[in-house]
């Protein structure tokens, strides 16, 4: 397989197709589950502006950990 050309879906083995789709699954989930947190979580209880941690969960399983860590304050 040259290396000067992305790799395409068929040159995955099926075990590395499982393990891609195993992880954008986690990463979906986890940025779902954010989104929702912080479109129902109110302003006060939110460390800074809702828009930007909307954009920081965006960034691939560190945004919506951060978010989580960092971004809701404790009641």
């Amino acid at each position: 397989m040259p290396t000067d050309r992305q790799r395409r879906w068929q040159d995955f083995s099926p075990r590395q197709k499982a393990a891609l789709l195993t992880l954008a699954s986690v990463q979906l989930a986890l940025a779902a589950t954010a989104w929702a947190d912080l479109a129902t979580r109110p302003s006060e209880q939110v460390n800074g502006r809702k828009s930007v941690w909307a954009a920081v969960i965006a960034v691939n399983f560190v945004g919506p950990v951060v978010y989580f860590l960092r971004g809701r304050r404790r009641s």
